[in-house]
């Protein structure tokens, strides 16, 4: 680095990561989409477990959280001045192994969810945090 600190260069190309991460954001909506899905939730989940009623409310209402999850994670990776495709996909595999993973396994030792539901699950999460890590490279 010649000069700026990881956070004045990440703060100074900020305004690149817009596009990147609304665009990462609509590539990881629609892969959760095929993860946790209509198709997936249908056939491998269990109803008693889900609310009835108010699916569209619940759609709306978490729908921008991969934009954020996106965002977060491109300025997150500019901050740490991670600058290579296997660098971002590393730690896209950490971020992974630290969040979304244990909180999925844990939510299913402990709540009736379907093996396969949980397996798409944790995949789509990866692949959502293999998306950005592409994409912000």
């Amino acid at each position: 680095m010649t000069g700026k600190s990881h956070t004045s260069l990440a703060q100074s190309h900020l305004h690149k990561y817009h596009p990147t991460a609304f665009g990462a954001g609509v590539v990881s909506s629609l892969t959760d989409w095929m993860s946790a899905g209509d198709w997936i939730h249908r056939r491998f989940t269990y109803p008693e477990i889900w609310r009835q009623g108010a699916e569209a409310r619940a759609i709306a209402l978490t729908s921008p959280l991969p934009f954020l999850t996106c965002g977060v994670f491109a300025y997150a990776a500019a901050r740490l001045g991670i600058h290579s495709v296997s660098a971002a996909l590393g730690f896209a595999g950490a971020v992974w192994m630290i969040g979304p993973l244990p909180l999925i396994l844990t939510n299913a030792a402990f709540m009736k969810l379907h093996r396969v539901f949980v397996a798409f699950y944790a995949t789509g999460w990866l692949i959502k945090l293999s998306v950005v890590s592409i994409a912000v490279r």
